[in-house]
């Protein structure tokens, strides 16, 4: 069995069954891998691929699994499936992703994660770590979440201008240009109706919010660009700017440190620069969405590291 021998991953669990392991050990980690990518639990290996057995009180596969149903909350519907290896026994539990969070019936809420040495393991999963959960699921989109404090007077007409030039240079959606201007916060999802009064969201406020409001409400909102030059640091320039503005400046300021070299090519010299500028601006807004959502979704300190 491959399986065996490439040994545990975030998604594949050995059990051992030597000692008879109990059933809150087994429903917890069904729990973990339930709770990440899903995956294989194979009861009766060792850490070490190595196959010693199940005992007897596990090899009714169907049963197992009518406890784990019960032992979880919501109940997780596994396959189970005894496999022979040789003269022992594996029972081989297919897990799958659970859209949402599952625990034991104990309350016991687990994950699992990837060690430093590539060794997978189980860790608690902590609240702050739901909102994260559920977003990558498309449960939950944090950007959407009304700011009830704030008021669209809150919002910089000006970053609105800045929105549209975007959708014109860069290819956007050009059906959004001809809507008034309420029309398309809306339909960007910029603003949205609380008790019969606009109020931004947490996406309006990033793109057309003033400085000093985004640093009230949205303080982990920090993009840092830095040049190095081996580990001296030459340029260290931090914003906390609407995003589409942050991006124009980071633009200009990669820019300027473009150089380019020509080679003769046949009859033609080609200029050839020592970066890409689509490349970091591909890498750039890559780094940008991934730390944001990573700030929303803990609401904690984080910062954009763009260069």
């Amino acid at each position: 069995m491959d399986i065996l021998a490439k040994g545990e991953t975030l998604t594949v669990e050995f059990k051992s069954d030597a000692k008879g392991l109990p059933d809150r050990d087994l429903v917890a980690a069904v729990v973990a891998l339930a709770n990440t990518e899903g995956g294989l639990l194979l009861l009766g290996v060792e850490d070490d691929g190595t196959v010693t057995g199940l005992r007897p009180n596990h090899e009714n596969a169907a049963g197992l699994a009518a406890l784990i149903a019960n032992r979880t909350s919501p109940p997780i519907a596994v396959r189970a499936e005894v496999i022979v290896w040789g003269d022992k026994r594996i029972l081989c539990i297919e897990v799958p992703k659970f859209r949402g969070i599952v625990s034991t019936s104990d309350g016991l809420l687990l994950r699992r994660r990837l060690l430093a040495s590539g060794r997978p393991e189980a860790v608690p999963f902590y609240p702050h770590e739901l909102m994260q959960r559920q977003s990558a699921m498309g449960l939950v989109d944090p950007s959407a979440t009304p700011l009830a404090s704030l008021s669209v007077e809150d919002l910089n007409p000006l970053e609105r201008q800045r929105i549209r030039e975007s959708i014109r240079r860069y290819g956007g959606d050009t059906s959004l240009l001809p809507l008034a201007d309420e029309e398309l916060d809306g339909a960007l999802g910029l603003v949205t109706i609380v008790e019969g009064i606009q109020r931004p969201t947490v996406a309006g406020l990033l793109l057309m919010g003033r400085e000093e409001i985004l640093r009230q409400h949205v303080p982990a909102h920090e993009v840092a660009f830095q040049v190095l030059e081996g580990t001296d640091v030459r340029v260290n320039e931090f914003f906390r700017k609407p995003l589409l503005q942050i991006f124009e400046e980071v633009d200009l300021l990669f820019k300027a440190r473009i150089d380019e070299q020509e080679i003769q090519v046949g009859l033609f010299r080609v200029p050839i620069p020592n970066y890409d500028r689509r490349a970091f601006r591909e890498a750039f807004i890559n780094a940008l969405v991934h730390r944001l959502c990573k700030a929303l979704h803990n609401r904690c300190y984080a910062k954009e590291i763009v260069m």
